[in-house]
């Protein structure tokens, strides 16, 4: 889940009793978050704020409680703007991943946008924000608004293969071969062993014709996890291989004279 790291690595240090427990609260979400859960609550009781909300949402994402997620993230987003702490942006980021992960790309897109108004984000972060805002995009159909956000977050996140492999799938699906090549050439580089990245990589070997490397490619996705949807599309990809070709129809025998 996207910025779950990042929220720890920013509670690694605690130097007040409330950083210490809002790295406990991050830490319990994480192993147990039905009791995270309740941690969150008292720790909003005693002054946590914001961070107490994110826990809450942080928890909620380990369930796969989307919706009740991205609620906790936007919570806490307003808190914290509404404090003038720059981590609202982050808050907006998590949120819009969440609304992501519910399949509403329209309250991701809105919450991405909030999130990207201002200067908070930079570097890795505002990346992942881009690239989640380019999938909402994407979702709503506007493939040139998202190809911008891709190339954005290719600049500020150049070594994230999830970029890469998404900047190729939309390279493919607007019929640009040689930028959906060098992409996921890129996107193999980085994470070889992902089996969403070997189906990608055979479905734009397929569409160059190169039926090899695309037997190849999907070969591998199935291999890497073969109960995976990758691993699945992959395998029904590589059924086209398996179905024997019609037989010709038989020559008609000249009459009888």
């Amino acid at each position: 889940m996207i910025f779950i790291a990042l929220a720890l690595q920013a509670a690694a240090t605690a130097t007040t009793p409330l950083d210490a427990r809002y790295k406990a609260c991050l830490d319990l979400a994480t192993s147990n978050p039905q009791a995270a859960e309740s941690e969150a609550e008292r720790f909003r009781s005693a002054g946590g704020g914001a961070r107490a909300r994110q826990c809450l949402g942080l928890a909620y994402t380990q369930e796969e409680r989307w919706r009740e997620a991205a609620g906790a993230f936007e919570a806490a987003a307003r808190e914290a703007d509404a404090a003038k702490d720059a981590l609202g942006a982050r808050y907006w980021a998590q949120a819009g991943n969440a609304w992501l992960a519910a399949n509403e790309p329209v309250k991701a897109y809105a919450a991405l946008n909030t999130a990207l108004a201002g200067p908070a984000l930079t570097g890795q972060d505002k990346g992942e924000a881009l690239l989640d805002r380019a999938r909402s995009l994407v979702a709503a159909g506007a493939a040139v608004a998202a190809r911008a956000d891709l190339d954005a977050a290719l600049e500020n996140a150049p070594k994230d293969p999830l970029a890469w492999l998404l900047s190729a799938t939309l390279a493919r699906r607007m019929k640009d071969l040689p930028r959906a090549q060098g992409d996921i050439a890129e996107a193999l580089r980085l994470a070889s062993d992902d089996p969403s990245v070997q189906l990608e990589a055979g479905n734009i070997a397929a569409l160059a014709g190169d039926a090899d490397a695309a037997k190849a490619a999907w070969q591998m996705a199935v291999k890497l996890a073969p109960a995976s949807p990758a691993g699945q599309n992959a395998r029904a990809a590589l059924g086209q291989f398996d179905t024997p070709l019609p037989l010709p129809a038989p020559t008609p025998a000249p009459p009888a004279k």
